[in-house]
């Protein structure tokens, strides 16, 4: 349990410490990478939540996720056309709906923990 907030710590202090920037040529592969990544890790919050968690669907989701969303924006860039931005907005809503879905399990217990 402390190993993802010990990782999250340490990342965040290197990357404050370090002045590291991405290219502009990569900034939309960064941006799908990220969205499928934080769409992973809240459908996997709320698979948990659910009990319905498997780390091997967890695993192939985020990986599948990511690559297809890149290789969107590969073919994109190569027909001149933003492709990144369908799955951008994909990752958005589903991501939102996700966070929606949490919101109301938390709230279900914290309401039932209180009666």
């Amino acid at each position: 349990m402390w190993l993802p907030l010990i990782g999250l710590i340490v990342g965040l202090v290197v990357g404050f410490l370090l002045d590291w920037r991405v290219p502009q040529e990569y900034s939309s592969y960064l941006s799908i990478a990220l969205l499928a990544g934080l769409d992973t890790i809240f459908g996997g919050i709320r698979s948990f939540l659910e009990r319905t968690f498997n780390v091997r669907i967890f695993m192939s989701g985020f990986f599948f996720n990511t690559l297809f969303a890149a290789g969107l924006a590969f073919i994109g860039g190569f027909l001149g056309i933003d492709l990144y931005l369908a799955a951008i907005v994909a990752f958005g809503v589903r991501l939102f709906n996700n966070l929606a879905v949490i919101r109301r399990i938390v709230l279900s217990k914290w309401i039932n923990q209180q009666e």
